[in-house]
């Protein structure tokens, strides 16, 4: 399958080349700074430019069949209120929905939506307010990102992750639809398992599924 790949150069991102190229994937993918890009593939194809021009977006889009979305701000960013995934995700939306690229899958956390309530009650009323205000920025923008994907018509998927992190391979993901059995952290290799299958299931077709080891 042809796929663009956005937000290519985080972990998420990163994790999820990696996992395409090894399904068999055609993956292309757009960053502003293409020596952030290290997986080197026949089949990987890299274009220069940013995902706000809309023209660039449109180019990338040209010819593929689907996008994996793993856009973030960068870490924990600096705590003050963001749009950024929010925007260049409407910009992908409308650019697919143009040319009818049909299915998006796309990353979120855990805390937007519904989701906030699979987290204790400790985490949304103290901690998340008092301790975490560079997350709840992140939510917040997941919480503009969600219900836009939802009322498009696109074939979309929703992924919620817990923490991501950069360690070995568990083999085994839980996904929730209601906040049950979920537990705190994925490891992106996981993460990027989980997502890429999705391109080809229609399990969590027009759902939000949220994951963890």
């Amino acid at each position: 399958m042809k796929i663009v790949v956005f937000g290519a150069t985080g972990i998420a991102g990163k994790a999820v080349v990696k996992e395409a190229l090894k399904e068999g994937h055609e993956v292309t993918v757009l960053t502003r700074d293409a020596e952030k890009v290290t997986a080197r593939h026949e089949r990987l194809h890299v274009v220069t430019g940013n995902v706000m021009d809309r023209d660039v977006v449109r180019h990338v889009l040209e010819g593929q069949e689907a996008v994996i979305q793993t856009l973030g701000i960068g870490g924990k960013g600096d705590g003050r209120p963001t749009s950024f995934v929010s925007e260049a995700n409407k910009i992908i939306m409308e650019e697919m929905e143009r040319i009818h690229v049909k299915r998006l899958v796309a990353i979120s956390v855990i805390g937007a939506g519904d989701s906030l309530t699979f987290l204790p009650w400790v985490y949304r009323k103290l901690v998340l307010p008092l301790f975490m205000r560079w997350f709840q920025a992140i939510i917040d923008d997941k919480n503009r990102m969600e219900p836009m994907i939802r009322e498009s018509g696109l074939d979309w998927t929703i992924v919620r992750c817990t923490t991501i992190k950069e360690s070995p391979a568990k083999g085994k993901v839980r996904a929730t639809l209601d906040g049950k059995g979920i537990w705190f952290a994925i490891t992106a290799a996981d993460m990027a398992v989980f997502m890429v299958r999705q391109l080809a299931s229609t399990e969590y077709l027009r759902q939000s599924p949220t994951i963890s080891n």
